[in-house]
């Protein structure tokens, strides 16, 4: 039986979700940005579409990014190094959202609805959610967005609408990252396009672990400037 949240329900253990299909833990509750923080903090993230309700999410394995495992080919070092790309760090935060929201191409839907793109907008105002954004010739050319949380980062979308503009993007959040001592980014879900960039899967328990003591770190929020 699938366990539905009412106002003030805790989540249930991540280790409770579902094998089939793969981490599906809960449902109901909402998308305030204390529930999503505590969502973040155990493990577990929201991801719905249409006319579905809210569900909450922890699959296993997991998908995650180590910083120092980043694989840049040469043809992406290339693009890093083009001169007419410039990153930008959380100056168009909503613009990303509504870029994200875009229809699929595999079937035309979107899991970013208004409610989502509403409640991670919240939590950029707050200061937890930041975006790393490719300009070019001032245009938004690409970019991805994602949550802070102690020193460990929760990437949620990437978009592009020129040659390599959301991996540019991902090198430098991954630069970033470094930088203020984040090792790891969870990916959620295994895809193709993530593992060429470095993402592998570990046992949800190793992700777990990892997590507990990643967002422990008294990392103040707030607006991230390069």
């Amino acid at each position: 039986m699938l366990k539905w949240l009412g106002a003030g329900d805790a989540f249930p253990p991540a280790e409770n979700a579902l094998r089939e299909p793969n981490g599906l833990l809960c449902a109901g509750g909402d998308l305030s940005p204390q529930r999503l923080l505590d969502a973040y903090a155990h493990g577990i993230f929201p991801w719905y579409s249409g006319d579905e309700p809210l569900l909450w999410w922890s699959p296993d394995p997991r998908m995650v990014l180590y910083c120092a495992e980043l694989k840049v080919s040469r043809s992406l070092a290339k693009s890093v190094r083009n001169k007419s790309y410039e990153l930008r760090i959380d100056s168009a935060f909503r613009e990303v959202l509504t870029a994200c929201s875009g229809p699929r191409q595999d079937d035309g839907g979107t899991w970013l609805g208004e409610d989502m793109r509403k409640a991670y907008f919240a939590l950029h105002r707050a200061g937890h959610a930041h975006s790393f954004e490719t300009w070019r010739a001032g245009e938004l050319a690409g970019g991805l967005y994602g949550v802070a949380l102690g020193r460990m980062f929760y990437g949620e979308s990437m978009f592009a609408r020129a040659t390599d503009a959301s991996k540019v993007a991902l090198v430098g959040l991954v630069g970033e990252l470094r930088r203020r001592g984040f090792p790891l980014i969870d990916c959620q879900m295994r895809t193709p396009h993530l593992a060429s960039l470095g993402a592998r899967t570990i046992p949800r328990r190793v992700f777990l672990r990892e997590l507990a003591g990643l967002v422990n770190y008294d990392e103040a929020p707030g607006k991230w400037t390069r």
